[in-house]
């Protein structure tokens, strides 16, 4: 109980002295009370040095001790000015974030546009939840110019993942203060279901356990038509294409058969076994659908209410990927 309260008066003071808010849409601005600085450890043992210079100077009535430290002093001073002029005054934009796999790394884009009459340098931009500094970028920008900064986090769940809280530093120029920053970008990326590794083959109309048709009937010729996107080269009419001339823009024909099944695919959520839980259910159905994109064979799709007629491409894969994403349960 007591680390349940510490941890809520913990975070009910970081909220209120770093200003820690929900999704900021549109282009932020960094203003003056959004950044914090302090010394960093470097900054201390300076701090330190220069107490004791302070003292031994007093203590001999050095004069040249006294010059040298309000020197030293200044130096500190002039680096705390830039340190913090730095990061403030600094407009941030979210990109966009591609569509992902769970147990892979989302991808945010984000952009930093600096509109002064100065160059910005070592500004780092990681994800505050994250405490490996190795995923840290660092950006230079140029002045009334912008750079576009890449951070990556796991995916691990499917569906909306938001992008978490980003932090901005930098200890520019010395090393002595360390300037930050928090900002909570109004982005997310669609995670899509994990591809089930070992899936069955695609599902065949007329197979026992299939869930949708699968190649074209092969019991009696019905003649010729125009070839479609997933027909096997087997079929093709050779005799009846070497008649045109496919360069001059003679169409390509198939032999197509009547009698057997389908030849279509019916990727459907109701026909897989029963006993597979909802997620190995879903990462099976993406596997299909990859699946059949890879090998060009026209696919429908079924999921709860959503039923989308047999189609090939990058659109009609996106629609089902999505629905698989954002998939819920009654």
């Amino acid at each position: 109980m007591l680390s349940a309260l510490e941890h809520s008066l913990r975070k009910r003071a970081s909220k209120w002295l770093f200003r820690l808010r929900g999704a900021e849409p549109g282009e932020v601005f960094l203003k003056q009370r959004r950044v914090f600085i302090m010394p960093t450890h470097p900054g201390m043992i300076f701090c330190v040095m220069l107490l004791a210079l302070f003292i031994a100077s007093v203590n001999y009535n050095l004069s040249l001790g006294f010059g040298f430290t309000f020197l030293v002093a200044g130096c500190a001073l002039v680096d705390m000015y830039l340190t913090f002029r730095n990061l403030a005054h600094l407009h941030l934009i979210a990109g966009r974030a591609k569509p992902v796999f769970a147990g892979e790394h989302a991808q945010f884009e984000l952009h930093l546009i600096n509109r002064c009459n100065y160059d910005r340098y070592a500004i780092w931009l990681d994800f505050a939840a994250d405490d490996r500094p190795e995923l840290a970028q660092a950006a230079d920008i140029a002045a009334h110019a912008s750079r576009a900064v890449v951070l990556a986090t796991p995916a691990r769940v499917r569906g909306w993942l938001p992008a978490p809280r980003v932090r901005l530093q930098t200890r520019f120029p010395l090393g002595l203060l360390r300037a930050w920053s928090y900002w909570q970008p109004d982005a997310q990326a669609l995670v899509y279901p994990r591809p089930e590794d070992d899936a069955p083959p695609l599902p065949q109309a007329g197979v026992e356990n299939g869930s949708g048709p699968a190649a074209a009937g092969q019991d009696d010729f019905a003649g010729i038509r125009g070839y479609q996107a997933g027909d096997s080269p087997q079929r093709l009419a050779w005799r009846h294409i070497a008649k045109v001339d496919i360069t001059l823009g003679g169409p390509l024909v198939t032999k197509h058969f009547e009698g057997g099944t389908a030849t279509e695919i019916v990727i459907d959520f109701s026909a897989l076994p029963r006993g597979l839980d909802l997620e190995t259910r879903l990462s099976r159905m993406t596997r299909w659908v990859i699946e059949a994109e890879a090998r060009g064979l026209p696919y429908a799709f079924r999921l709860g209410d959503v039923s989308f007629p047999a189609a090939l491409g990058p659109a009609h894969q996106d629609a089902c990927l999505c629905a698989l994403a954002l998939f819920q349960t009654a």
